[in-house]
């Protein structure tokens, strides 16, 4: 099945646009998005939620059309767009108190599992916790009501490397269960850990969107390197140069 369905997004800024972005993800996937601070790829991620709203470009997520059925959507989905940041001085308890009532399928077990796994004190507050606990606390919430697609935008940021491995075994677990998962992240080695398909955006346009095996195998016969830093590196150095060239 195909959760999520992006066809020609774009977003013009004054300074930027996100120019026909179209990728698709398929059910019980692990997707990375990648490119470069300001490629696109958060812009990207806050439209497919409607955080941002595109220019042009449609939508579909679980078979349903954003912004027509907003509401069921967001029911089923869970965005986290890194460490919480709100309700700082707010328990987590009190936190997730409020966050629970706008899901009819919010799982209390979950919630209870997750902090337990993460050592989240649910007594403590967001101010009191590092960035990485921020991390984990957003992402408990995002876990918590059975959401079928996670869109995450870098959920490892800030984590330390017993962490983030925690956090990716996570991951291929929640896949294994039938979870789709799209997150972006400049840590690559760990979408070469866990990814299944690669979406690569530069400059707002997408340079490629496939599976991961494929993307690594058909960059390092070209001689890109063997690494998906060696093989981003490349493709920015080539950007770089044509704009130089200009």
């Amino acid at each position: 099945m195909r959760v999520l369905e992006v066809t020609g997004l774009c977003k013009r800024y004054p300074k930027f646009t996100l120019d026909s972005v179209c990728f698709s993800l398929d059910s019980g996937r692990i997707m990375g998005l990648i490119g470069r601070n300001g490629a696109g790829k958060t812009t990207t991620l806050k439209s497919i939620f409607n955080l941002v709203h595109p220019d042009s470009g449609t939508v579909r997520i679980l078979g349903m059309d954003l912004p027509a059925d907003e509401d069921e959507i967001k029911q089923r989905i869970g965005f986290a767009g890194g460490a919480v940041d709100y309700y700082k001085r707010k328990k987590l308890c009190e936190i997730c108190a409020v966050t629970s009532r706008f899901y009819k399928n919010w799982d209390n077990e979950s919630y209870r599992k997750y902090m337990t796994a993460f050592s989240l004190d649910e007594e403590k507050t967001p101010s009191e916790l590092s960035e990485g606990m921020r991390v984990k606390f957003s992402l408990t919430l995002a876990l918590s009501h059975r959401a079928e697609l996670l869109i995450l935008d870098e959920p490892t940021s800030g984590l330390d490397p017993v962490s983030r491995a925690e956090l990716l075994d996570t991951f291929i677990f929640l896949r294994d269960k039938g979870v789709s998962i799209l997150f972006s992240t400049h840590i690559t080695t760990d979408l070469e850990k866990c990814a299944d398909d690669i979406t690569y955006i530069a400059g707002g346009r997408l340079i490629a969107c496939e599976p991961m095996e494929e993307f690594m195998k058909r960059n390092s016969s070209a001689g890109y390197g063997n690494s998906l830093e060696d093989i981003m590196v490349h493709y920015e150095k080539e950007s770089l140069y044509e704009k130089l060239a200009d």
